[in-house]
């Protein structure tokens, strides 16, 4: 009777630890909150960005660079943060002692998800204030489909973080993953070329990406539309495949 109450108790308990620790590691703070919106910040300081362009749709390039920056910060989160922490405990033996505890794998990788989650989600937020209060970029004119599409995207990033996790046996080994999935993961969220401006043939090839796909899912709410649903089912597809592929190959050593 007294086993699942203690269990959840002690989940909240993983939580609030890794909240803390967290809140200590200025580095993971500047890249995953600070670093997305300064990227804009700079970027829109530039006159031509601030004015309106054809390859992009009519839009002003620092109109299409602030779903990029909402990207970014879950981006590097889920593929840079997360798989380090967990692969650390991992290395220095702190996941072997977890094992014989009541923790659960899910546990503590659920614990963090939402902290790298939520970190996330401040960074779309600061992005999205620093857009509009800065360089007048209007706020999403689809906020409920937009708020979908950016969950779903924080899911997937955290999905592949947690696979990323799963696979490393070292932290010098998840740093090598991470950065190999991260480029080509900014390259489809639009870091270099945002998805407006991208070739056809490109675009449609970049929405079976959950970055691509998210873009493409975040530029449509922000224009007004509701995200299509085949690019939100692309976010749903890959969150399912890689969490089931993460719960599968998680091992505590």
């Amino acid at each position: 009777m007294k086993t699942g109450p203690t269990i959840d108790v002690f989940d909240t308990a993983v939580l609030r630890t890794e909240l803390r620790l967290f809140r200590r590691e200025p580095g993971a703070l500047f890249w995953m909150l600070v670093f997305p919106t300064l990227l804009l910040a700079i970027l829109g300081a530039i006159p031509s960005f601030r004015e309106a362009d054809a390859s992009f749709g009519g839009l002003r390039p620092v109109d299409a660079y602030v779903p990029v920056a909402v990207l970014l910060g879950l981006t590097v989160g889920g593929l840079q943060g997360m798989p380090q922490v967990l692969t650390g405990y991992r290395e220095r033996g702190i996941l072997r002692r977890m094992a014989v505890t009541p923790v659960r794998p899910a546990a503590l990788l659920s614990a963090q998800m939402v902290v790298c989650g939520a970190a996330a989600l401040v960074s779309a937020l600061l992005a999205l204030a620093v857009g509009r209060l800065a360089f007048d970029v209007a706020l999403p004119g689809q906020p409920l489909g937009y708020l979908l599409a950016l969950l779903l995207a924080v899911l997937a990033a955290l999905s592949l973080g947690a696979v990323l996790s799963a696979l490393s046996r070292t932290t010098k080994i998840a740093g090598a993953f991470g950065s190999a999935a991260l480029f080509p993961a900014m390259f489809c969220a639009g870091v270099w070329l945002p998805v407006q401006a991208m070739p056809d043939l490109l675009a449609r090839i970049v929405g079976w990406t959950p970055f691509g796909a998210a873009a493409q899912a975040l530029n449509e709410a922000a224009a007004g539309d509701w995200p299509g649903w085949s690019h939100l089912a692309v976010l749903v597809g890959w969150t399912v495949l890689l969490t089931a592929a993460a719960a599968r190959w998680f091992r505590w050593e």
